[in-house]
């Protein structure tokens, strides 16, 4: 959008607005703000409005709490489901540190250096984003629960797709805020829904995921449905993804892009692929962040599995799409919507950077169905599997020196710590399944 500081103040002037939600997200992506009076805006912008950090995960101690937000300029925009009389806007914020340097466990700031990297070797980093999601019905309470709001399926309309209302709107809404909209559809399962975000820069591109979560869940809200991003709500059908599609570009035009080599594919593309295949066990942990997440890369639910890619074969975790030209891209199929959006792409693009340091070449494309090749025929071919629960993410992303330096190690610390405990709690737990198995039997 562009807007600078003297825009957003003007724009606040003229638009009657009262409040602004200044916005971050801390080491789990979960959006925090503070509100302040447009009153305050300057001094926002002079650098001047602290916080506490003692109380956001992974963030700092007690004893160094005070910290400090610095809005984005080019990230404002209206609450457009706010009245527009005595309005309430928002900007995105980068965290930092009261001496003035930028806060090691801000997540924006950690895409940021991995963006440094990458204009370091030339290129600037274009994102575009695929990302799913559930409608479900609410109790009287307003509690979500886990039933879906109609049996519609792909590319579904009305009358079955009882959700088109909502869709329509949550589109709406993000359109009115700036953000580019390519597509939104039904997807397979009841209650699903997908919404495809343009491509764009990656810093916007993470800003755009986080700002699409937080107004479909209060425009779901707002039609007494609730959205959720859990990667795998309901047994039976499929989970929610967050497809990636990176391209790299270097004094704009497309890097991935040789029409003089097979499949039209620049050594850079192949490298930039080879790196996020080598380093893929390893980054799953930040893509795919949750228990539940490996309830969903499963065989039989259209997840990628294994380690593998391909010219339009959706087994393979990373495909090439068809376009060519400035639209070539890589499309990383494993990614879901509950991670934190600033982590994934930074791991994503150290990952590929780290493929074209190194001159790392890919394995053969894979064009059969991996789902019906047996293990000894995996091997064969060299393909490895994803990891298959969080304990062993987090093990693959410990053992592999990139992650920590793409990170930093204050995520990389506390990230790895709230992420244990995630697991050895869900570890202690009994499920309905084991009594249902087990307690008849034995």
């Amino acid at each position: 959008m562009g807007f600078s500081i003297q825009d957003v103040m003007r724009l606040v002037a003229e638009q009657d607005v009262r409040f602004i939600r200044l916005q971050f997200t801390d080491i789990l992506g979960i959006v925090k703000n503070v509100a302040i009076p447009a009153s305050q805006l300057e001094r926002a912008f002079n650098n001047e409005v602290m916080f506490d950090g003692s109380s956001i995960e992974g963030f700092t101690r007690v004893e160094e709490s005070d910290m400090n937000l610095r809005p984005d300029p080019t990230t404002f925009a209206l609450l457009p489901w706010r009245p527009r009389e005595s309005a309430v806007a928002r900007l995105i914020c980068d965290v930092y540190n009261p001496d003035g340097s930028p806060f090691a466990g801000d997540p924006r700031h950690v895409l940021r250096r991995a963006l440094d990297e990458a204009a370091a070797m030339g290129f600037s980093v274009q994102i575009g984003a695929e990302c799913e999601f559930f409608l479900f019905h609410r109790s009287p309470e307003g509690k979500p629960l886990p039933v879906t709001h109609d049996k519609a399926g792909y590319f579904d309309l009305e009358p079955v797709d009882l959700g088109e209302d909502a869709r329509r709107d949550i589109v709406i809404t993000l359109a009115e805020m700036g953000l580019q909209v390519e597509a939104s559809h039904h997807e397979v399962a009841p209650g699903q829904h997908e919404i495809d975000l343009g491509p764009c820069d990656a810093l916007a591109a993470a800003d755009q995921l986080v700002t699409l979560k937080f107004v479909t869940r209060t425009i779901a809200a707002r039609h007494n449905l609730h959205a959720t991003f859990m990667p795998k709500p309901l047994f039976g059908v499929n989970g929610s993804g967050m497809h990636v599609h990176i391209a790299l570009f270097r004094e704009g035009r497309n890097a991935f892009y040789d029409p003089q080599r097979e499949h039209q594919l620049s050594e850079t593309a192949l490298r930039f692929l080879a790196g996020l295949l080598y380093h893929a066990r390893a980054f799953t942990a930040i893509t795919n962040p949750l228990v539940n997440s490996y309830k969903r890369l499963v065989p039989g639910y259209e997840a990628p599995v294994y380690v593998s890619w391909s010219v339009q074969n959706r087994s393979t975790l990373v495909r090439v799409p068809a376009a060519r030209g400035e639209h070539t891209r890589l499309e990383l199929r494993s990614p879901d919507p509950a991670c934190n959006a600033y982590l994934a792409l930074a791991v994503l693009i150290r990952a590929g950077l780290d493929g074209i340091r190194r001159r790392l070449e890919p394995p053969p494309a894979v064009n059969r169905n991996i789902y019906t090749l047996n293990q000894a025929e995996r091997a064969a071919l060299g393909i490895k599997r994803l990891p298959r629960s969080l304990d062993e993410a987090l093990e693959a992303m410990e053992n592999d020196p990139l992650m920590k330096e793409a990170l930093g190690e204050h995520v990389y610390s506390h990230f790895l710590a709230a992420k244990r405990i995630e697991w050895d709690i869900y570890s202690s737990q009994v499920s309905n399944w084991e009594l249902d198995q087990y307690l008849g039997v034995f």
